[in-house]
């Protein structure tokens, strides 16, 4: 799937240059897209994101490129949408408002510019976020629950005049709810931030959704508070190991591939992964165990770090080893080097570089001083007893 994903956005890619008079194929074209009546501007300076591109033009009208080909018209209030465009360009109306939202790691990213209330549809429960203004949002009826990406209610994104469908990439599976929905005259823009190769790439999306709500300088200025906080960490490995993972119901370790952002993450705070050449090229980006084998692999880890946003928050020792006798054998437990993900973890795509530095913090030993904000250590249950 991802190779055809790739030679898609090849041949698409060519083509938009095409339209732009040159010859040069490169994965986001150099050269911006000519657009009857508009005058080009500036592309927008990109630090770690490779899965999109923003062009601006005069009078405030931006394109932005994804990975899959597809390029998306800002058109400002007030303004008209040129003639003669392209039919591989989707016009999106300013202001962006009553969006429909299914892409969970977007929300944190509207959030942070003070613009959930573009969002007026979310294709996640309440009770399944943990983003704050989400969840409030949800319960006092200003964000409504419109039906996962593959149900959508389209009776009420029609009443409610719903201006444009964020997905995640699961909409690929669906790809008779896409065409649904741009029949019924919402666009459909895919968030590709999952595919982003480092960390902060997909915090750098949150200037995507800048260029659609006019915050354009905020999304700037927070992404580069994130990225300084990589700057400011040590590029020296620390030498400690670490195993992050969660155990299933079936009572099978599940980790992370050794590509993963979250391992790169582990890696960018100075740590070792313990687990090498882990995974292979499917789409998860999980990795399931037999415990005989995590254990054989994982034991002597420095640090190991609970995977709460999928096998549930804990608080003590005591609850993990319930899960599984052999963790009482580990390193890790032993020393008190026993750490748990809060459940937000995942949705805060905008905290990223924060999350590098939690890591980085337990990594030296120096939580006193920079107390992990994603990151909690297990309570030894005996010892308050």
């Amino acid at each position: 799937m991802k190779l055809i994903k790739k030679l898609i956005f090849a041949v698409v890619t060519a083509f938009i240059i095409m339209l732009s008079g040159c010859s040069k194929t490169e994965k986001i074209p150099e050269n911006y897209i000519e657009i009857e009546g508009l005058v080009f501007s500036e592309r927008v300076e990109l630090i770690y994101a490779e899965q999109f591109a923003i062009d601006r033009y005069e009078n405030g009208y931006s394109v932005i490129h994804t990975m899959n080909g597809e390029s998306f018209l800002l058109v400002p209030e007030g303004e008209k949408t040129p003639d003669g465009l392209s039919e591989r360009i989707t016009v999106i109306e300013k202001p962006t408002k009553n969006i429909y939202l299914t892409a969970t790691s977007a929300m944190g990213l509207f959030a942070e510019l003070e613009q959930g209330g573009a969002v007026k549809f979310s294709g996640t429960k309440a009770d399944d976020w943990y983003i704050d203004y989400a969840r409030q949002a949800m319960e006092n009826g200003t964000m409504l629950y419109a039906g996962k990406y593959r149900e959508p209610d389209y009776e009420m994104l029609l009443e409610n005049e719903c201006m444009l469908s964020i997905q995640s990439t699961m909409i690929d599976h669906s790809p008779e709810v896409k065409d649904k929905l741009n029949e019924l005259g919402i666009p459909v823009f895919v968030d590709y931030s999952s595919y982003e190769t480092h960390p902060l790439g997909r915090s750098e999306w949150i200037k995507v959704y800048g260029e659609m709500t006019d915050t354009s300088e905020l999304a700037r200025q927070l992404f580069s508070a994130q990225a300084e906080q990589l700057d400011s960490i040590s590029e020296q490995s620390t030498g400690k190991t670490a195993a992050f993972f969660y155990i299933s119901t079936s009572g099978q370790a599940v980790t992370r591939k050794s590509g993963d952002y979250v391992t790169k993450m582990i890696e960018l705070a100075g740590g070792e992964n313990v687990f090498e050449n882990l995974g292979d090229d499917k789409a998860t980006s999980s990795v399931t165990m037999e415990m005989e084998q995590f254990y054989s692999q994982a034991k002597n880890a420095d640090f190991i770090i609970y995977n709460s946003t999928i096998g549930g928050e804990i608080t003590t020792v005591e609850q993990l080893i319930a899960k599984n006798e052999l963790l009482a054998d580990f390193k890790a437990v032993q020393n008190g080097n026993v750490w748990c993900t809060k459940e937000n973890l995942f949705q805060e795509t905008m905290k990223l570089g924060t999350v590098i530095s939690d890591f980085n913090s337990i990594f030296t030993g120096d939580t006193e001083n920079e107390p992990p904000v994603f990151l909690f250590r297990l309570e030894d249950g005996e010892k308050d007893d």
